[in-house]
Protein backbone atom coordinates (compact mmCIF):
# COMPACT_ATOMS: atom_id res chain seq x y z
CA UNK A 1 0.00 0.00 0.00
CA UNK A 2 1.35 3.43 -0.95
CA UNK A 3 2.21 5.94 1.76
CA UNK A 4 2.40 9.72 1.38
CA UNK A 5 5.94 11.13 1.29
CA UNK A 6 4.86 14.51 2.74
CA UNK A 7 2.21 15.31 5.32
CA UNK A 8 -0.95 16.81 3.81
CA UNK A 9 -1.72 20.20 5.37
CA UNK A 10 -5.16 21.05 6.77
CA UNK A 11 -5.75 23.71 4.12
CA UNK A 12 -4.83 21.36 1.27
CA UNK A 13 -7.14 18.68 2.68
CA UNK A 14 -9.91 21.27 3.11
CA UNK A 15 -9.57 22.48 -0.48
CA UNK A 16 -9.85 18.93 -1.76
CA UNK A 17 -13.01 18.35 0.31
CA UNK A 18 -14.60 21.73 -0.47
CA UNK A 19 -17.17 20.21 -2.84
CA UNK A 20 -18.31 17.62 -0.27
CA UNK A 21 -20.44 20.08 1.72
CA UNK A 22 -24.15 19.28 1.98
CA UNK A 23 -26.46 21.45 -0.11
CA UNK A 24 -29.72 22.90 1.18
CA UNK A 25 -32.87 21.09 0.10
CA UNK A 26 -34.67 23.12 -2.56
CA UNK A 27 -38.40 23.71 -2.01
CA UNK A 28 -40.92 25.15 -4.44
CA UNK A 29 -44.73 25.46 -4.34
CA UNK A 30 -46.82 22.77 -6.01
CA UNK A 31 -48.53 24.25 -9.10
CA UNK A 32 -51.73 22.38 -8.25
CA UNK A 33 -52.25 22.84 -4.48
CA UNK A 34 -49.55 25.47 -3.69
CA UNK A 35 -48.11 23.38 -0.83
CA UNK A 36 -44.27 23.23 -0.61
CA UNK A 37 -42.58 20.27 -2.35
CA UNK A 38 -39.20 19.31 -3.76
CA UNK A 39 -38.66 19.95 -7.48
CA UNK A 40 -38.99 16.94 -9.82
CA UNK A 41 -40.96 15.00 -7.18
CA UNK A 42 -44.59 13.98 -6.74
CA UNK A 43 -46.53 16.28 -4.40
CA UNK A 44 -47.26 14.42 -1.15
CA UNK A 45 -50.41 16.45 -0.56
CA UNK A 46 -52.29 16.13 -3.88
CA UNK A 47 -50.35 13.42 -5.77
CA UNK A 48 -49.76 15.54 -8.88
CA UNK A 49 -46.60 15.62 -11.00
CA UNK A 50 -46.10 17.61 -14.24
CA UNK A 51 -49.74 18.74 -14.33
CA UNK A 52 -51.41 15.34 -13.97
CA UNK A 53 -52.41 13.07 -11.09
CA UNK A 54 -49.86 10.27 -10.70
CA UNK A 55 -50.80 8.91 -7.27
CA UNK A 56 -54.16 8.98 -5.51
CA UNK A 57 -53.98 11.46 -2.65
CA UNK A 58 -54.72 10.24 0.86
CA UNK A 59 -57.99 11.53 2.25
Amino acid sequence: MALPKVKLSKSKKGRRRSHLALALVQIQPCPNCKRPKQPHAICRNCGYYAGREVVKAKE
